[in-house]
């Protein structure tokens, strides 16, 4: 596995305003999330991991990888909040716009699974980048839950 280049230049401290729908249509709620993303395993790897406030503080932890051959990614995804104590395990891929786009499924009690698309995008400004997850009910419609548009932290801050 090898990390695409324009996801290695996230490697770095970075801050946001972690902005979380808990129903389509409502305004979201906001708060301030603070994430370090590092290259790992011999720079195979992506490693983000960040924090952000709903109901206290909440942490998260996303791992990724990508195929050397190929543009599919996985990734491993941790929330305290989001998907309590289980890991959800996504694959997806890179699309020629350099976005990276992750899914997985998870079970709704009383019902079928629902799934969970995790978009990571990034800007042409290499201080920026764009965290997006989506809520996605069994009749496949998304529904925008999480964006964080992140800033790079300089050292100056």
């Amino acid at each position: 596995m090898s990390i695409a280049e324009h996801l290695m230049r996230l490697e770095g401290d970075w801050i946001a305003i972690n902005r979380l729908w808990m129903m389509p249509g409502e305004s979201p709620v906001e708060s301030e999330c603070l994430a370090v993303v590092a290259l790992a395993a011999n720079r195979k790897f992506l490693h983000i991991a960040y924090t952000w406030e709903h109901d206290g503080q909440q942490e998260g932890l996303l791992l990724i990888g990508k195929a050397s051959s190929t543009d599919e990614v996985t990734a491993a995804w941790i929330d305290s909040w989001h998907n309590g104590d289980r890991v959800m395990h996504c694959t997806g891929e890179l699309t020629a716009e350099k976005e990276l786009s992750a899914r997985a499924a998870y079970p709704a009690p009383a019902g079928p699974d629902w799934g969970w698309r995790i978009v990571i995008q990034s800007d042409a400004d290499p201080d920026h980048w764009t965290l997006v997850m989506y809520n996605i009910t069994p009749d496949d419609e998304e529904h925008l839950a999480v964006e964080a548009r992140f800033t790079r932290v300089s050292e100056d801050d």
